[in-house]
């Protein structure tokens, strides 16, 4: 591991501090950044995740891809954690925390409105980073496709039933063209274009990814200033309200991962499919989560405030986890 790679987490601090400073001295300059965006998925912001996401999928390998159904215990592992104790875990501590411990601090309606968007979080499993969790743990390429491209799927016709069953509404109409929109940006097209150039460069592959692993940090990197600056203004004028919101998250994210990693140890699954399962089912699809929120409660709602906290907390949480379990891959060797 490179210099850089080893001091990832303090160059994402830097960047978020970045971040923010612009984005609270040049609010200008992001909100013309923000009006980018189609379907509710900013196109800037999607260009600098298809850069991170493009060098992983040079790596998948087809020919491999097809051998990965010989092991489903990762992939059921994956769809367990995502669609049968994430969510209801999520909308539990929400109610915890926001209608018994933080009580004297929020009012009902806010809190219904935090609760939401907390649920909204934890039925949206990841599409896009994962890719980037899967690399920095050291996971199998070809088995974290199989995963995510089965969890989008199931995406369709469970992410509204689970949603509407948790927030008590009858009629959840999902922004289906940024569920489609994001799919292909994220999975699709930097698969199909990691298709053809392992085709076209094979001869050349190992030179080429060496080339291309710097700008998966980069588009990173770069990632962490925007969407911290979108947000830069919230964090300074309602810092009470991003830490209240936050440490259900928090619990919510590292206690869904120890979950995984757990079960993982117990199936004896090996380091390189464990890794990347965890991740994929403690990370959040927090684009798909942002959307809902404003079309079902307004641009300005808590719901709208809470996924907004949970895309802050992801990054930073999720890298210490990466450190964590690199640091314990010795324990399913």
């Amino acid at each position: 591991m490179g210099l850089f790679e080893r001091y990832l987490s303090v160059w994402v601090g830097l960047c978020i501090l970045a971040g923010v400073a612009l984005g609270y001295f040049f609010p200008g300059l992001f909100q013309q950044i923000a009006t980018l965006e189609y379907a509710h998925v900013n196109l800037v912001v999607a260009v600098l995740i298809w850069v991170m996401i493009y060098p992983m999928m040079v790596q998948v390998d087809f020919t491999a891809v097809k051998d990965s159904g010989k092991n489903p215990q990762g992939l059921i592992l994956t769809l367990v954690i995502n669609w049968l104790i994430k969510p209801f875990s999520m909308a539990a501590l929400g109610y915890l925390f926001f209608k018994v411990l933080f009580v004297p601090w929020v009012d009902p309606q806010t809190a219904n409105e935090y609760i939401a968007g907390m649920i909204l979080l934890g039925v949206a499993p990841c599409t896009a980073m994962v890719f980037v969790w899967s690399q920095l743990t050291k996971g199998n390429p070809n088995y974290t496709l199989v995963q995510v491209s089965v969890n989008d799927v199931i995406m369709i016709f469970a992410f509204a039933p689970i949603a509407a069953f948790l927030l008590g509404i009858n009629d959840i109409e999902i922004p289906w063209q940024t569920l489609v929109l994001s799919v292909l940006l994220y999975v699709v097209l930097p698969l199909v274009a990691g298709a053809i150039t392992r085709k076209v460069m094979r001869n050349r592959i190992d030179g080429i990814l060496a080339s291309l692993k710097p700008w998966s940090m980069i588009g990173l990197l770069a990632t962490v200033v925007l969407l911290f600056g979108f947000q830069a203004e919230k964090i300074i004028n309602q810092p009470t309200a991003i830490v209240l919101i936050a440490i259900p998250l928090l619990l919510q994210t590292y206690g869904i991962f120890f979950v995984a990693y757990f079960i993982a140890k117990r199936m004896r699954l090996s380091y390189d499919i464990a890794a990347p399962a965890c991740m994929i089912g403690t990370s959040n699809f927090f684009e798909l989560a942002v959307a809902v929120a404003i079309s079902l409660f307004g641009l300005n709602s808590g719901a709208a405030l809470a996924t907004v906290v949970g895309v802050l907390v992801e990054v930073p949480v999720m890298l210490s986890l990466v450190a964590f379990a690199n640091r314990t891959q010795h324990w399913f060797d």
